[in-house]
């Protein structure tokens, strides 16, 4: 089964932004944030652009399928 792997921590720390200051940016909490980046959340479309927006990136970029073996 395919799950929804991201690199959101790797494009926020290139921005040099915290948990904090994406989530305020996204209007979300910074738990919201956290447990995205961890997997354990996720994201409606919508929040996916909208972190990709404020991020500056596609949502190909920060949101991928890992596991999908067809």
């Amino acid at each position: 089964m395919p799950r929804l792997e991201n690199r959101l921590r790797v494009a926020r720390a290139e921005l040099g932004l915290s948990q904090t200051d994406l989530a305020r940016l996204a209007g979300v909490t910074r738990q919201t944030v956290s447990s995205i980046e961890t997997g354990q959340y996720v994201p409606s479309a919508l929040l996916a652009f909208v972190l990709a927006k404020r991020l500056g990136k596609a949502v190909g970029e920060l949101f991928y399928l890992a596991g999908d073996d067809s």
